[in-house]
């Protein structure tokens, strides 16, 4: 089934569609894109290749303005779904192509008949926790606590406070 859904951002029109494999090269580019920001892989690309085979991946969109600049994905998690990932060309982050995509997800999850839905930013991507939660996603589902084992603390910031423990992100 294709679907396309036409949404404004800003002054153009974003087409969120179904996942072609014809996006492959786009979309490579958009996970190397997310995964240098926050990984530093040599190859950040070809995680992109190991998630195409998911098993438990439901489905995948893309933000298309004329080329593929964001992609969304689904994924089963019991009765419920995650979001992952989502990612925005950074030139093109702050024009609502983020939200689009995760209104559609969302929709596509509702028709799936998932109870809830989750996504999980780094800790460290403010911008991204503010926009998830402008967006809704407002309650935490699960908590993900790291130890450091290189010892690297100029990596970390601190100041979060949850259930009066203090924790770095």
């Amino acid at each position: 089934m294709t679907e396309t859904m036409v949404h404004k951002s800003g002054s153009a029109a974003v087409t969120i569609r179904a996942y072609r494999p014809t996006d492959h090269r786009e979309c490579r580019q958009l996970w190397a894109e997310m995964t240098e920001e926050h990984e530093g892989t040599p190859d950040p690309g070809a995680l992109f290749e190991e998630y195409l085979t998911r098993l438990d991946l439901s489905g995948m969109w893309v933000a298309d303005v004329g080329g593929v600049v964001g992609m969304v994905g689904l994924l089963l998690d019991g009765r419920g779904g995650a979001v992952e990932p989502l990612v925005v060309a950074s030139a093109r982050r702050g024009e609502g192509i983020g939200r689009a995509l995760l209104e559609h997800v969302a929709d596509q999850a509702r028709r799936r008949g998932l109870g809830r839905l989750t996504i999980s930013p780094a800790a460290r991507n403010l911008d991204a926790i503010r926009c998830l939660h402008a967006a809704g996603y407002d309650a935490l589902a699960r908590v993900t606590l790291a130890i450091d084992l290189r010892g690297r603390k100029d990596t970390w910031q601190d100041g979060v406070d949850l259930h009066e423990l203090r924790f770095k992100y």
